[in-house]
């Protein structure tokens, strides 16, 4: 990994009342993803948000 490369392993996902699921962002460490899905959690809407860790296969896992 060279300079210009950055990892962000820890996704933030969001499931609307319809069942579908988005990708909201992508972060550094699971505690800044955690953060951000916590505080759009807070803001009284009815959509599920959720922390997943992208594995090395390039798969989301619930962590």
């Amino acid at each position: 990994m060279n300079d210009s490369t950055v990892t962000l392993p820890w996704l933030v996902i969001r499931q609307d009342d319809n069942g579908n699921r988005y990708r909201v962002g992508r972060y550094a460490t699971r505690a800044e993803a955690q953060k951000i899905a916590d505080s759009l959690d807070h803001r009284g809407h009815k959509q599920l948000y959720w922390v997943e860790r992208i594995g090395q296969n390039g798969i989301a896992t619930e962590d």
